[in-house]
């Protein structure tokens, strides 16, 4: 252990290697052989081995990647196949591979020192035809790098196929190729024990000396992220209590973002409908599709959660002449018998409360028959009812009705029933019932408890309407700001990149709606040109782009988004607006352009495009760009590099970490430039095997904020994610608040996000901290921040202790002790083990003269006034 802590303190990769020993031993070259394993599938990524005399080889940390592929959807599919590398004249190097057995498409990649790897790219070699153990030369003469792969047709018939290109950018016709022997140029080397295929190279010493520390380093910080409490009896089994002195000068502060801690709405896990969106009809507008549901449930149609109850009825769903051509769907019921009808189950049934009005809406129109009426009930599983409107006279054409339903008893899986009183045939679409409170009193609005739960975190803004789902799942799905707005009837619904319906009942209008009711600043993400990385369609996301020739119009719905929020009466989307029941402007000030995004030639052309074309015709909008999926790598630093080039005001971070990793970065952004873009974390959460949100990963995420606070000079805003999950109906875990139909059920993580949204200030003070144990294990769990709130001149100091011991706190103010009083309120979030999942904060008074105890594994938040008396 302490040669790797001391090897911590000399890597440096990336720049020139100081030697710790034996300098005069080393060669100055040797065999360097790089490789993929088939382990996983293909999964594993590049390795490399070096060897003295192309005999005897020793891997270079065997389990880690320095190169990964990023073609295809999620994890399962990103295979890196049959690799071959090669040096090229200008020193770069170039890694070709195949990503799977069915398309035509060559990986692509290059580094300068093997270890730092640029944009990866996915050309089209071949159509309608596999790329098979691609091999790349270059030609001296004429400037080109000529590639040669494998074809094997579906009857196994093997040919091989030529291409040149100068960039892997162009590329010549592809060819069949003259080559008929030796084509494949990997060898074989025996790496620990096994067989491998790939290529050899002769290169410095040096070049693979930084490749070993590379991989020496990435075991270190594995060490370093792998720590958790489960080890803290063993880790801290000596320490009995640790002593803290605190020290705030309230004279020496600087600025920090008021914007800091916000909120992130995603639609996954039935976060929308059957969610925050108040309606309780599942398809509501009978256009649930096959190609809505992964795996192509054969029940997830037209007709789900829809049946027919009694006898001497029948129901079809058809398309002619619909409300609107978006909503082309609609249910025919066919009424033999009086008495029979539908019956809707809701999300999971519907949750109805005694007393409480809810109000139900439908289009209908007489196809035969006389003019009759409908009665709509709330029944439960046996029949029994719990309250009833009526309909009266339908007309031929389509109309839409209203009538509100009182419930009489409060039950959780109540059914909508539709009976018409007459015989005949009737057409029926966008069956709707919301509960008269909704959040706000909103017409089409929120689910109340919902809402309130996500408002009371004190947001300071709310990114919508997600990540993945906003640039969706191809080209045709990416999410359409447009098709959100106006009329129910006349909204788009689209499939949810995680396999489900979007009514788009919650739209941009709701979701700026939201924002004004709780005092959050409004920050829309749209898609920057390409579709999710991820994606299922479109060249496995990797070559899905907006046509260049698309894009004019493509950016023009951009500006038309930001004429709809902020336009007055007079401009066309304004009017929208207005018409939609908010005549002022939405005052719009932030826009993201894309999510995680793989940063490619594509995106970047794409993204450039749009954010100029903002910043030329909108200056007073802050764009926020994108950097990738995680806190280091290609997109990372290709998506800064990018920011950096076209100054883009802010960037969007994500990263999903263990607690140790959370633990061990408290200095992450200590290292930023303050002169480049600004950063919003618009994604992070702690992470334990099994995915709990727990005491654990709560104080993680609190602590790495006190650093965030800290740094709130270029961490601009910062949300935790995802924010909402439907119990049985999750994605994605841990999640910040799951709920059911009828209970909202806060996470410890929430309760974090709440003291933080509550206590957040304007400057950051200046403050040290000394310990009587100043090991470095015990210093980086106890976290402080203190901030001054410039509104209420209160002065808030967030103390966290991850030590499985008491910490006592000796606070010491410099600058304001003759204005401050010595009571102060004081919110505590603590329990007897880390992995209490149902924790949640206390509040009282403490005297800030005496020592404040901070209890084991605790977040403490202390709020002091020092206005004059």
């Amino acid at each position: 252990m302490l040669f790797i802590l001391l090897l911590v303190e000399i890597v440096s990769i990336g720049v020139a290697y100081p030697r710790i020993c034996n300098t005069m031993n080393q060669p100055d070259s040797a065999y360097i052989f790089s490789y993929a394993t088939s382990k996983n599938n293909n999964r594993n990524g590049l390795h490399f081995a070096w060897s003295l005399d192309r005999k005897n080889w020793h891997p270079i940390g065997p389990e880690y990647s320095y190169l990964r592929c990023d073609y295809g959807r999620w994890g399962a599919e990103k295979r890196m196949i049959s690799p071959f590398l090669i040096l090229a004249p200008d020193g770069l190097w170039h890694c070709v591979w195949s990503v799977n057995e069915r398309d035509g498409v060559l990986a692509h990649a290059t580094s300068s020192d093997l270890v730092h790897w640029r944009r990866q790219s996915y050309p089209i070699v071949i159509k309608d035809k596999n790329c098979l153990e691609p091999e790349i030369s270059y030609d001296d003469q004429a400037k080109l790098f000529k590639i040669n792969w494998l074809s094997v047709s579906a009857d196994k018939d093997t040919l091989i196929y030529s291409s040149a290109t100068k960039d892997f950018k162009s590329f010549a016709p592809t060819t069949p190729s003259l080559l008929t022997r030796n084509f494949n140029k990997r060898v074989c080397a025996i790496v620990s024990g096994m067989p491998e295929e790939g290529t050899i190279h002769k290169t410095s010493w040096e070049t693979i000396d930084c490749l070993i520390k590379k991989s020496k380093l990435a075991a270190y910080e594995n060490i370093l992220k792998g720590e958790n409490t489960k080890e803290d009896p063993e880790r801290f089994a000596a320490l009995k209590g640790v002593n803290a002195s605190i020290t705030i000068d309230a004279t020496k502060s600087k600025p920090i973002s008021d914007m800091l801690i916000g909120a992130f709405f995603e639609d996954i896990n039935y976060a929308a409908d059957g969610g925050l969106y108040a309606e309780l009809i599942q398809n509501r507008d009978f256009e649930y599709a096959l190609s809505d549901k992964e795996g192509q449930d054969p029940r997830w149609n037209s007709y789900y959660a829809w049946s027919l109850i009694g006898n001497g009825a029948s129901f079809v769903v058809d398309t002619i002449n619909p409300i609107h051509p978006n909503n082309p769907h609609y249910a025919i019921l066919d009424i033999q018998k009086v008495g029979a009808g539908l019956v809707n189950t809701g999300f999971d049934g519907i949750a109805i409360k005694s007393g409480e009005g809810y109000n139900f809406s439908i289009f209908a129109r007489m196809l035969s028959g006389k003019k009759g009426s409908l009665r709509v009930r709330l029944i439960g599983k046996k029949g029994e009812h719990y309250g009833e409107a009526l309909i009266k006279s339908v007309s031929s054409t389509w109309k839409k009705y209203k009538a509100t339903i009182i419930a009489k008893e409060d039950i959780s899986d109540a059914r909508l029933e539709i009976i018409p009183l007459s015989v005949g045939r009737i057409a029926l679409d966008m069956i709707s019932l919301f509960p008269k409170k909704t959040f706000h009193n909103r017409q089409n609005g929120l689910r109340a408890d919902l809402a309130q739960a996500i408002a009371d975190i004190h947001p300071r803004f709310v990114r919508f309407p997600g990540g993945c789902v906003a640039h969706g799942d191809g080209i045709g799905n990416i999410y359409r700001w447009k098709n959100t707005v106006g009329a129910l009837e006349s909204r788009k619904p689209q499939r949810n990149l995680w396999g489900y319906h979007q009514t788009v009942g919650l739209g941009y209008f709701e979701y700026f709606q939201f924002c004004e009711d709780i005092g959050a600043t409004a920050l829309p993400v749209i898609a920057a040109g390409v579709p999710c990385q991820n994606s299922a369609t479109g060249g496995a996301g990797q070559q899905g782009g907006i046509p260049m020739c698309d894009m004019d119009s493509y950016v023009q719905d951009i500006l038309d988004l930001i004429e709809y929020a902020n336009g007055d009466k007079s401009t066309k989307w304004g009017k929208l607006r207005a018409q939609s029941g908010h005549p002022k402007p939405f005052n719009l000030k932030y826009i993201g352009i894309g999510n995680e995004d793989l940063i490619t030639d594509i995106f970047e052309e794409r993204f450039t495009l749009i954010f100029n074309t903002i910043k030329e015709k909108h200056p007073e909008i802050t764009v926020i760009g994108t950097v990738g999926p995680t806190y280091e790598g290609t997109d990372y630093d290709e998506g800064w590099a990018i920011a950096t080039k076209l100054k883009v005001p802010m960037v969007d971070e994500h990263y999903y970490q263990s607690p140790g990793w959370f633990i061990h970065n408290q200095d992450y952004y200590d290292k930023y430039d303050r002169s480049k873009s600004k950063v919003y974390l618009g994604e992070y959460a702690a992470h334990l095997p099994g995915r709990p949100n727990n005491l654990e990963t709560a104080l993680a995420e609190a602590l790495y904020l006190t650093a965030v606070e800290r740094n709130g000079d270029v961490v601009s805003m910062a949300s935790y994610a995802p924010l909402l999950a439907k119990e049985k109906h999750t994605q994605w875990n841990p999640d910040l608040i799951y709920f059911n139909n009828t209970e909202v059920k806060p996470t410890v993580g929430y309760y974090v996000q709440q003291m933080y949204g509550c206590n957040a200030g304007n400057e950051y003070l200046s403050n040290q901290v000394v310990l009587s144990n100043n090991d470095e294990s015990v210093r980086l769990r106890v976290g402080v921040s203190v901030v001054r709130d410039e509104k209420s001149s209160d002065i808030i100091i967030k103390l966290v202790n991850m030590l499985p011991v008491k910490v006592s706190t000796q606070l010491n103010l410099e600058g304001s002790a003759s204005l401050m009083q010595s009571m102060a309120k004081r919110t505590v979030l603590t329990a007897e083990s880390p992995s209490d999942k149902l924790v949640t904060p206390v509040s009282d008074s403490c005297d800030i003269n005496n020592k404040i105890q901070l209890s084991p594994y605790s977040f403490t938040i202390i709020r002091l006034n020092t206005k004059k008396q």
